[in-house]
């Protein structure tokens, strides 16, 4: 991972400087006293990860991160504990290392960022569109990857540039489209019924006129789909 330290304190980033180079994942490309240095390297520069201070002059490290507007990712290294909680409420931000930093606890922060960057590059290549394997369907909720059971699923609904994924046991907000699940999803087992709903047949409970029940669910199907819809039942 190309990285860059923003530290105020010369010291401080040595010492970063020097654990880095025991990790051979890790390019440290510049280094920072100040961060208003860092945002006109970064205007022209991409990089992966930023080790980055709290506490310095004129230009705090929350300071920094807004103004960026899309951040990498962060490691936050600094001599004060009480901002920990405030430093998670920033997406960018994956771990929050207290000086003095011991090399242990330095090797699991940079774990957690190869992990961060290495989903986020493969949800990138393939545009988070979901991906299935076996019976498994894996979706992009909060960048991260959540595995969901095929068979557990009895609906899908369209909501403007989101879907809602209904399984037996909980429910998944993603942003995706209704053609690109229905892509996934094998074709024996769902229909789309509607042009904002796909089913999971052996969920239907009752059929009448054009909708179908599916757990307390009511969903419409339309007219052009109703034919399918009965080809795929096993009537008697």
């Amino acid at each position: 991972m190309k990285c860059i330290i923003i530290d105020d304190e010369a010291t401080a980033r040595a010492i970063i400087e020097q654990l880095c180079s025991n990790m051979p994942s890790l390019t440290i490309l510049e280094q920072f006293p100040n961060a208003m240095q860092a945002i006109k390297y970064l205007n022209q520069n991409e990089i992966d990860l930023i080790f980055l201070d709290i506490h310095m002059p004129d230009f705090t490290g929350f300071d920094f991160i807004e103004t960026l507007k899309n951040p990498p990712k962060i490691i936050l290294t600094t001599s004060d504990s009480n901002f920990a909680i405030q430093a998670f409420e920033y997406d960018c931000i994956v771990d929050y290392l207290v000086k003095p930093m011991l090399p242990e606890r330095f090797q699991k922060a940079i774990q957690k960022a190869e992990a961060t960057v290495t989903i986020a590059t493969s949800l990138s290549s393939s545009e988070n569109v979901e991906s299935t394997s076996g019976n498994d369907l894996y979706v992009n909720i909060d960048r991260r990857l959540i595995k969901i059971d095929i068979l557990s699923i009895y609906l899908v609904e369209a909501k403007g540039d989101y879907i809602q994924v209904k399984t037996e046991n909980q429910n998944y907000t993603v942003h995706s489209t209704l053609k690109k699940i229905e892509e996934k999803l094998p074709n024996d087992l769902f229909l789309k019924v509607h042009r904002s709903f796909i089913i999971n047949i052996d969920k239907i409970i009752d059929i009448e006129d054009n909708s179908v029940l599916i757990k307390k669910e009511i969903i419409p199907v339309s007219r052009s789909n109703r034919s399918e819809l009965m080809k795929r039942l096993n009537l008697l």
